[in-house]
């Protein structure tokens, strides 16, 4: 029960309810559509930053009621990846939350999502293939489930995500669509920092003088992307974006790729509109980001 001190505080200053049961959420939810209330989603897993809190605002703008979930999902992660050292505050994403308008954090359990003797899978193809599903193939079918387990929970209105994970909002379209889903998937365009380093929770992974090099993936895109659109020759474009981010500090280079807009096809010409996505180390940090091309 909401205290008499914290009626009297303003809404944006009061406490963001948390539900962490299934049962609870579709209580709520469920009392906002009788209402004639529309309802969005904002997946999220957490160690929140302004990339998100857009997300929030944008969802605001397109439903009556925001629920903003946050939770690390196992099934996304492999064995050797982050998933135990993944940043996780849940206190500070509240007050977060609360601070972009959010109406309800739904902060269910690893054992609430994925009880004893579950057993089902969700198996992706089409925009799940190549790019982070090469380097990362148990990803996709990680985010297809959990994210249609939570549209089967929160039975959303409307669901939004960054551009930022370009190929993983491509996903989520293409399963929706394909399973018949009633949400509809809007996108945000990548949310960055003043320098044009995309918003991320693991760029906490980049040391001082690492996080002074990392923009430069975002400017080597953006200048490919020019010279693309120019009438460039594709594959001379992404050597050279190649070179460039290994000069500026980069590691390991998972990809620099160009694809489709829509279908993440491959695409060596630039006649309709296409995306340009790379995904490298810097440090411990990998960072991925990609920028819309346009045909001339």
């Amino acid at each position: 029960m909401t205290s008499l001190a914290a009626a009297r505080l303003p809404e944006s200053e009061q406490p963001l309810p948390v539900v962490r049961s299934v049962d609870d959420l579709r209580t709520q939810v469920s009392a906002w559509h009788r209402d004639g209330k529309t309802v969005a989603l904002v997946p999220t897993m957490g160690a929140l930053h302004d990339g998100h809190l857009a997300l929030v605002r944008r969802a605001r703008e397109l439903a009556d009621r925001v629920v903003s979930s946050v939770f690390v999902n196992p099934t996304q992660f492999a064995p050797h990846e982050d998933f135990d050292r993944y940043p996780r505050d849940e206190a500070g994403d509240s007050g977060k939350l609360a601070s972009a308008g959010c109406h309800l954090l739904y902060a269910p359990t690893v054992r609430a999502m994925y009880p004893e003797g579950f057993a089902t899978t969700i198996s992706v193809g089409g925009p799940a293939e190549g790019l982070c599903g090469t380097f990362r193939p148990q990803m996709f079918g990680g985010v297809a489930l959990v994210v249609t387990k939570l549209f089967l929970q929160a039975q959303p209105d409307v669901a939004v995500f960054g551009e930022k994970d370009y190929q993983q909002l491509m996903v989520i379209r293409r399963f929706a669509r394909d399973l018949d889903i009633p949400v509809r998937v809007e996108g945000l365009p990548t949310v960055r920092e003043a320098d044009g380093l995309a918003m991320s929770s693991r760029n906490a992974y980049l040391s001082a003088d690492e996080r002074a090099r990392a923009p430069e993936l975002n400017r080597a895109l953006l200048d490919a992307a020019s010279a693309l659109a120019g009438g460039a020759e594709a594959a001379t474009v992404l050597e050279a974006v190649r070179a460039r981010i290994t000069a500026a500090g980069f590691g390991s280079i998972d990809y620099v790729e160009l694809r489709d807009a829509d279908t993440l096809a491959p695409v060596t010409r630039v006649e309709r509109p296409a995306r340009l996505l790379a995904a490298a180390w810097m440090g411990k940090a990998r960072l991925i980001d990609n920028v819309p091309v346009l045909p001339a």
